[in-house]
């Protein structure tokens, strides 16, 4: 019964974060990320196993949660169900994802690249004071796709295989990759242990993600035998071991190509073209968005599959 249980409180709390978004007020991932950045400055030191001890408090916090959360409810259904619906709708971002794409599809379709430019940073970090309208919509195209995984069909699959958990561990440590794993003079030792334990985690959720992708393609005019022929000639040219699985698979369902020079605050990376086709524009911007909304659909009911096979 409780395993069942997680199985509708996955599906639900999927329903929820595609109908409300994410909380407005005292959103817990917040909440989480401002508890991180105090445990930060007590353990940092400048190396990796500063960070190791970092991560495993951080991420092993959440997880005795979920498993306590997991216990209590062990007998009672019903109040498992609503904990895992509560906690996936707020590991989940589909939905603020989705209408972030479309709100700079606006944007750009009336020309207003100051108003795109102000928008990205609620997407990635990049540095948008010098991108143009092609930039704006590659950097969103690139960010709708890496986040489908990360925010989407990874929180949904690890909740499927572990529960309470897998949803809350998973997000803790995909949080912390966001807050410290990304490359800079402070992190380039500390956030290692975050940046690899996130890679690990997306692993198979990320090429699940470019498999999903390839078979809705239709829904944003694509062709499925395309798709897979750009997701497999491209997908490991990407210096992330998780990011080219499915921006690769995004880039051949929306028939553009992706890649160039990304400028982030003080420092800049040249990733290698993924696709064939033009640089996106702000029509490819609203397919994203469907497919994104497309593939999460299809990773609830494969995670629910999941937790109701563990039964």
């Amino acid at each position: 019964m409780p395993v069942k249980a997680d199985a509708a409180g996955l599906l639900a709390g999927f329903l929820l974060d595609a109908v409300l978004g994410d909380p407005r007020r005292f959103h817990p991932v917040a909440g989480f990320g401002t508890a991180a950045g105090a445990l930060e400055k007590k353990v940092y030191a400048p190396d990796r196993r500063s960070g190791a001890v970092f991560t495993a408090v951080a991420v092993g916090g959440p997880a005795l949660l979920g498993l306590a959360g997991a216990a209590a409810t062990r007998r009672r259904p019903v109040a498992r169900a609503a904990l895992v619906a509560a906690t996936t709708w707020t590991v989940l971002g589909g939905r603020t994802l989705r209408r972030e794409s479309r709100i700079m599809a606006g944007h750009l379709d009336h020309g207003d690249l100051p108003a795109a430019r102000g928008r990205l940073n609620h997407l990635c970090g990049r540095d948008p004071s010098t991108l143009d309208s092609a930039e704006l919509a590659r950097a969103t195209v690139e960010s709708v796709a890496e986040n489908t995984s990360d925010a989407v069909v990874a929180p949904l699959i690890w909740g499927g295989l572990l529960g309470l958990p897998g949803l809350l561990a998973y997000r803790a440590a995909n949080t912390l990759d966001a807050m410290v794993g990304h490359r800079s003079a402070r992190y380039a030792r500390f956030g290692t242990p975050s940046a690899r334990l996130d890679d690990l985690l997306n692993l198979a959720p990320a090429r699940l993600t470019g498999l999903l992708t390839i078979a809705v393609s239709p829904i944003a005019g694509g062709r499925p035998k395309e798709t897979l022929r750009v997701w497999k000639r491209d997908r490991n040219d990407h210096p992330s071991p998780n990011a080219g699985q499915c921006e690769s698979a995004m880039a051949g369902a929306l028939g553009v190509r992706l890649g160039g020079r990304n400028v982030y605050f003080g420092r800049s990376e040249v990733r290698p073209f993924l696709g064939d086709g033009p640089r996106p524009s702000a029509v490819h911007l609203r397919r994203a968005a469907r497919v994104s909304g497309a593939v999460g659909a299809v990773a609830a009911v494969l995670a629910a599959g999941i937790a109701w096979a563990r039964s």
